[in-house]
């Protein structure tokens, strides 16, 4: 449960929270889902598919949680991200947990580089470009809901960004695609951290557990290694964690703190990669 102390030494619980989940209608993000409703939060469900949407909400009824609301969007596109986000506002006027869980694997429709809609490398676009500019623009639901807490789901797999070809025009592999866009999401919960000292929101990332059995892993023809109910505990401990309730910044190897790639730690490289992302989401102009 949800044990932050709040004022007058009272404990804070999920009941009543409003928790917006990306990518959970299936693998981990269904499980963290299914949890937080049956625990008493609002949870605001996201992905492509409404069939999947209506079954992770059959599951939560049948436990006796909260009905979710689901938000069906496209996150390859900044439109579709966009859209979404137009969306939660209009519905809600606070946030109080942001998982940032959608993702395509390394191998997903095949090991070809593909683009987004808007022409972005489609990993660097849906693991992170998608949810920089979400974020961004549910900022003002998250301060309404202070304290909150934003948690990127990352991974362990994380391969530096050589700025001269961040879209990996040359010598592309689904693996290094996928590995650069997790670290890019780690740089960005350490530049996002300094930039929301003082507001009562809290930023972590995170590798929830390797090869979990998820559609993603079994599609990139790798044998499982651990289950989602091990990776949901590491991002539920993000989500609900007494221990972590002022910790930002950082990133979590399950549920132990952990150093990511060097360059994540690189002021220059993190200054580079947000002034990028801000030009491509279109947040600078």
């Amino acid at each position: 449960m949800w044990r932050r102390a709040a004022v007058g030494g009272r404990t804070m619980k999920m009941k009543g929270k409003t928790v917006l989940i990306t990518g959970s209608t299936d693998g981990v993000g269904r499980y963290v889902a299914r949890r937080l409703a049956e625990e008493g939060a609002g949870v605001l469900i996201h992905g492509r598919d409404a069939a999947r949407a209506k079954a992770v909400s059959d599951e939560i009824l049948k436990a006796g949680g909260v009905a979710p609301t689901f938000y069906q969007a496209d996150l390859s596109s900044m439109s579709g991200t966009r859209a979404l986000a137009e969306a939660v506002k209009r519905d809600h006027q606070r946030l109080d947990v942001l998982v940032s869980n959608a993702g395509i694997g390394s191998q997903n429709d095949g090991p070809q580089r593909q683009v987004s809609a808007d022409g972005h490398e489609l990993r660097f676009a849906v693991n992170y470009l998608a949810g920089f500019l979400l974020v961004h623009l549910l900022l003002p639901l998250l301060k309404a809901g202070a304290p909150s807490r934003i948690v990127n789901v990352a991974s362990l797999g994380q391969h530096p960004i050589d700025f001269e070809d961040v879209m990996i025009a040359k010598g592309y592999s689904g693996s290094r695609a996928y590995a650069q866009s997790k670290l890019s999401q780690i740089m960005f919960t350490i530049d996002l951290a300094e930039e929301l000292q003082g507001t009562g929101i809290t930023v972590n990332a995170l590798h929830p557990a390797t090869y979990m059995n998820t559609t993603m892993v079994r599609a990139g023809g790798i044998t499982p290694m651990s289950t989602v109910q091990q990776g949901g505990a590491a991002i539920l401990h993000l989500v609900e964690g007494d221990d972590v309730a002022d910790k930002s910044g950082a990133f979590f190897n399950g549920m132990n703190e952990a150093r990511a790639n060097p360059q994540a730690y690189d002021a220059e490289a993190r200054k580079r990669l947000r002034a990028l992302s801000l030009e491509l989401t279109g947040l600078s102009s």
